[in-house]
């Protein structure tokens, strides 16, 4: 009951706020109007009034947004233009008075839906039955002005989507274009992981066979006992060897520590493996879902791996937290440009994933995200379009995720990913 209470004031205030700021709106929409008119006949100048007018409808459609997602639960994305704000403005000044007349309704309704409580003390001169009466009536146009509350926060909902939402069709197609992109990423990522598995048993496991099956067929042909000896331990010893070898790609595919004692075990599994002090922080209280973790995995093997053959590192820190989602930035506004370039030194994001969407306008991004962040301090200069680290774009692509580097020349490289989660 208390919550609905606090429900019902909280929505109240915010379309009392919502009928203050729609005068402010209906104004600027007015003027904005008068403005573009008294320039229609000179292009240039109609322009520049038309990005300044866009500008500050942006701007207030952004005190709505931040209005509707506090007091009213609505979410709304912010890949709208200026042009759909000023309409979304022009036009949501006709449902503010409703708002204002609810919320008065309510108010009456509280009044005399109270008055059997405090009305008999204060007003014992007046008929009882009248003061009964009033109270049913006052309770009766309380609960239609609550349901009326509820009517307005649809009706503004559905305003705010047409206006500032995206368009179902565009995004059903955006949504198409990113899952094919992710396919084809994944696909690419298989092929090279297969390169490279193939890669490791011809270089490493089969030259040691080859070895192997020559050292035995010396020995197999030898006169002397004591040089058969000899043979014989280096064939063992090249077995043995095989043998790690073989252990070390199975690991490389994939740890079976992973399934059976979770990220942590085998995090320190990797940590112990290289050559170089490595300083594990985990901070996860629970055991993040099966895809999320094998992602986490190969992102911080394939980095560390990297750091220690590549970047003369001497020290490696792994971090691994639960974090909350940031949330998406709005999509920038396309302009006539060069071709695109990066700079040296600076942070080389993945290729930006506009985040999903349930409704129109409404973003379908995680509440939290593991975030998992490798750095070292090797000579940096790491090409975010190499093979490695795209792989690894790759990978966390494919599960809605994203990943930045930062590997300035002379140092430190960072690698942070973050994979969403519950």
């Amino acid at each position: 009951m208390v919550m609905w209470v606090r429900r019902g004031l909280r929505i109240s205030v915010g379309l009392v706020i919502g009928g203050c700021t729609a005068v402010v709106s209906l104004v600027y929409a007015a003027l904005s109007g008068l403005a573009l008119l008294c320039v229609f006949v000179w292009p240039r100048l109609r322009h520049a009034v038309l990005r300044a007018v866009a500008r500050g409808a942006r701007r207030l459609a952004q005190v709505e947004r931040r209005r509707l997602a506090y007091f009213l639960d609505v979410e709304i994305g912010s890949s709208y233009g200026g042009s759909r704000a000023l309409g979304y403005l022009a036009v949501r000044w006709l449902l503010a008075p409703l708002g204002c007349l609810v919320v008065f309704s309510a108010l009456i309704g509280a009044f005399y839906g109270s008055l059997i409580i405090w009305g008999w003390p204060m007003f014992h001169s007046y008929n009882r039955d009248t003061q009964l009466y009033s109270s049913v009536a006052g309770m009766f146009l309380l609960f239609l002005a609550a349901q009326g509350l509820f009517g307005v926060v649809a009706l503004e909902q559905r305003l705010a989507w047409h206006f500032l939402g995206v368009d179902p069709q565009d995004e059903l197609r955006r949504r198409i274009e990113e899952l094919a992109s992710s396919r084809a990423g994944v696909v690419a990522a298989v092929d090279d992981e297969r390169r490279r598995i193939e890669r490791d048993l011809h270089d490493g496991v089969q030259q040691r066979l080859v070895a192997l099956g020559m050292l035995l067929g010396r020995a197999r042909r030898g006169q002397d006992a004591a040089r058969t000896r000899a043979l014989l331990a280096q064939a063992h010893e090249e077995s043995r060897q095989a043998l790690d070898e073989l252990r070390e790609v199975a690991w490389r595919v994939y740890p079976t520590v992973l399934d059976e004692a979770g990220l942590r075990a085998a995090l320190e599994t990797v940590a112990e493996r290289v050559g170089l002090p490595v300083r594990l922080d985990y901070g996860l209280t629970a055991e993040p879902a099966t895809e999320v973790r094998t992602v986490a995995y190969f992102v911080i093997s394939e980095a560390v791996t990297n750091a220690v053959k590549h970047s003369g590192a001497r020290r490696v820190h792994i971090a691994v937290t639960r974090a909350p989602a940031e949330p998406a930035p709005p999509a920038p506004v396309p302009v006539a440009a060069g071709p695109p370039g990066a700079r040296d030194g600076q942070p080389q994001p993945a290729p930006p994933r506009p985040p999903a969407r349930t409704a129109r306008g409404a973003d379908r991004s995680p509440s939290f995200v593991l975030r998992a962040r490798i750095t070292d301090d090797g000579s940096g200069g790491a090409d975010p379009t190499g093979s490695g680290l795209l792989g690894l774009a790759r990978r966390v692509a494919a599960i809605d995720g994203t990943l930045r580097v930062d590997s300035p020349p002379g140092g430190p490289t960072t690698i942070t990913a973050e994979l969403p989660c519950a």
